[in-house]
């Protein structure tokens, strides 16, 4: 039995995400044929950081110029490349986010073309943005659409031969996944039980883990839990932030399996150097039946996501601390 875990729900939920893929190979299909110059990947908070995987993705392997930018800036800052050939994909678990619907306003008076992932269709973004593709309530992560539509988008460029048996293959991802939370519950109790008392966490991860290293610090730990974090780039962990790691520095680490694994190995070599309490979450602990190794790496964000959520659940339970609980968040005016 896994805490705080309604596994038909989870499952119904991950389904209905996985299931928009007619729909997405559709509207990919569609904006090829018409075509368009560049790509903007638009979200706030962890909606912008769960853009930054598929950014990546674009950078390593298409010539396509994909940006991930946060609504609010986008709107006060501009950008020159935005127009009547760029394409806006945001996306919105409860489809109300002031910022992003601002923003999706800001890009339709410039001509973009505007596409909306989100659980609900009567929801403020999905009623301003050109199409919405619409999931179960509540669905999260947003990795399952991204994958499938920049995997899509990037087969018709010609620049990703797998498409195809990839998205064949995630049609299983939610009992795929399943069985990732359950082997996950007894290292997530543990590590709840051991940190109960940590106010401070040291996150690190890269390549297309840092989008989740940066959502998980933010808006989990300090968000939802009210702990104190610090947050690095694998890349850029030897550039200042090592200086404040100590002997009893609670160091989370987050490792995946693309070619940015290195970077992440070394921190992890220079942090059980030095802190005692270094706790590694790895993609490659998890069998993932059924998915072919060459699209593990591609997967990894989604995986850890699941795994990190019996952690939250666990820490929601030891410290006493509702994950629903804001103090200013949605709360106050700002």
């Amino acid at each position: 039995m896994m805490l705080g875990f309604n596994e038909p729900e989870f499952l119904s939920q991950t389904a209905s995400a996985v299931a928009l893929r007619p729909q997405i190979e559709e509207l990919v299909d569609r904006l090829v044929d018409e075509g368009f110059d560049n790509l903007f990947l638009v979200g706030a908070g962890g909606t912008y950081a769960q853009m930054w995987p598929y950014e990546h993705l674009a950078r390593r392997a298409s010539s396509l110029p994909v940006r991930s930018a946060i609504a609010a800036e986008l709107i006060v800052s501009g950008d020159v490349t935005l127009g009547e050939r760029s394409v806006v994909i945001f996306t919105s678990v409860s489809g109300t986010t002031d910022d992003s619907i601002r923003a999706i306003e800001y890009c339709k008076a410039r001509g973009a073309y505007t596409v909306g992932f989100t659980g609900y269709a009567d929801s403020p973004i999905a009623k301003s943005v050109d199409v919405a593709l619409i999931s179960e309530p509540k669905t999260w992560p947003f990795d399952m659409q991204m994958l499938l539509f920049m995997g899509r988008l990037l087969a018709r460029r010609g620049e990703f031969d797998g498409y195809e048996k990839l998205a064949d293959e995630l049609a299983g991802i939610p009992g795929v996944l399943v069985e990732v939370a359950k082997q996950a519950e007894p290292v997530a109790a543990a590590f709840a039980e051991a940190h109960k008392d940590s106010d401070y966490h040291f996150l690190v991860g890269g390549g297309n883990l840092w989008g989740f290293t940066y959502l998980y610090s933010m808006c989990i730990l300090e968000e939802m839990q009210w702990l104190r974090t610090t947050r690095v780039h694998s890349a850029e962990f030897f550039h200042g932030s090592l200086e404040l790691i100590e002997k009893d520095t609670s160091v989370i680490i987050f490792q995946g399996e693309d070619e940015t694994r290195p970077l992440t190995d070394r921190v992890e070599a220079f942090a059980k150097r030095v802190s005692e309490d270094v706790t590694v979450f790895d993609t490659r602990d998890y069998p993932l039946e059924g998915i072919s190794p060459e699209f593990r790496g591609l997967l990894a964000p989604l995986v850890l996501d699941t795994v990190l959520s019996r952690v939250s659940k666990h820490l929601e339970r030891v410290r006493d601390h509702s994950l629903d609980l804001r103090r200013y968040y949605r709360v106050m005016e700002y």
